[in-house]
């Protein structure tokens, strides 16, 4: 995070909340982009607002300078991203700022995209525009973070959620499934499953609970791509994620040494891709995350089960943590959070940081990071 600058006004934070609100329209829409949002101010009136909608389309300053048109002439806009300086699927926002008129641009934060990362704000400054950054930048780095770790890494931003009860189960019976957590906590599930690109659990889960890991939400819900750890291919046929009519697909990764005549039948089958990797003792999650982050998945919600859990924890895999945990005690004969997760005291334990709790009926959601 950079040092913002010392002549950040009222005004300034005023309209850069204005930029964020069009920013968070996009998320979930925009992978492999970033969300952004624009807005052009006149004599401290909004003249036009912008954001960005989907990658290979214009980017959010361009939607707002064209709503704008010649107002954008002496104008300021703010912008909760470095606009790019160079071309990609679109020409350079930093030209087009510069073209229109525009006197005064004050930016959220910059780009970490090494093809930008400063360059955009320079060529702004080589134009003679005043260029304030830094405005709200911890709160543009937060709805940002799967395209910072993509474009950083080549991986994803890793979710792990899990509904629990108190004394952390998922379940009342080990492969049996039953709700744990309330109406409130599963409408909370299903607009998160909306924000991020893809989902992922075991085959274990698939067998106990064969679920569909669609989002429901209405019209304005769209499915994530859903993904399944299975190395043996020992999912049934009949399950009904492969069945579903969903604009998402299915990637089901397998070991090598998989079914080849169940590969071929899943391969056939509509929406439905096969995708084998290395297995050493399971299958190797660093080269899966490489693999989605290569189609262009920024963010992923990891559901579990409790061994794909402890996996991804082992291995240091996940960023963000949200367990919706319910008020009531489910027994001992139901599946734990984790599976042979063995912790000698609080020096080796996992600890989050930036903790959060927020209230989702009678549950409380437990959020926090690891980075």
């Amino acid at each position: 995070m950079t040092k913002p600058e010392e002549n950040i006004s009222d005004t300034d934070i005023y309209f850069m909340r204005l930029a964020l609100v069009e920013a968070k329209k996009g998320i979930g829409r925009t992978s492999p982009n970033p969300c952004v949002g624009a807005v052009v101010v006149q004599n401290d009136k909004v003249v036009s607002r912008g954001y960005h909608k989907k990658a290979g389309t214009p980017h959010a300053e361009i939607h707002a300078l064209n709503k704008a048109g010649d107002k954008a002439i002496g104008a300021t806009i703010y912008v909760t991203l470095e606009p790019c300086n160079h071309t990609g699927r679109t020409p350079p926002c930093s030209h087009a700022v510069a073209a229109s008129g525009i006197k005064r641009v004050v930016v959220g934060m910059k780009d970490p995209n090494p093809l930008v990362n400063g360059c955009g704000n320079t060529y702004l400054r080589k134009q003679g525009i005043e260029v304030l950054s830094g405005v709200l930048e911890k709160e543009c780095i937060e709805i940002n973070r799967p395209f910072i770790k993509h474009i950083s890494t080549g991986k994803p931003f890793v979710v792990m959620k899990a509904g629990m009860s108190l004394d952390g189960k998922l379940s009342y019976q080990d492969g049996v499934p039953g709700q744990i957590t309330g109406e409130k906590s599963h409408r909370r599930l299903h607009s998160l499953r909306n924000s991020l690109d893809a989902i992922l659990i075991g085959g274990g889960t698939v067998t106990a609970d064969n679920p569909s890991l669609t989002t429901r939400i209405g019209k304005r819900g769209r499915d994530p791509l859903r993904v399944i750890l299975d190395s043996s291919l020992k999912l049934s046929l009949n399950s009904k994620i492969l069945h579903l009519e969903s604009s998402a697909s299915t990637l089901i990764f397998c070991s090598t040494g998989a079914d080849a005549k169940k590969q071929a039948i899943l391969s056939e089958m509509t929406g439905i891709q096969v995708q084998m990797v290395s297995h050493d003792n399971g299958l190797d999650l660093d080269e899966i995350l490489k693999h989605l982050g290569k189609m262009g998945i920024c963010s992923l919600l990891v559901e579990g089960g409790a061994a794909i859990h402890s996996s991804f924890l082992k291995k240091g895999l996940v960023d963000r943590v949200m367990l919706f945990v319910a008020p009531l005690f489910a027994g001992t004969a139901g599946t734990g959070l984790l599976r042979d997760f063995p912790v000698t005291g609080r020096n080796q334990a996992l600890e989050l940081k930036d903790v959060k709790y927020r209230r989702c009926g009678t549950d409380i959601l437990i959020q926090g990071d690891f980075f």
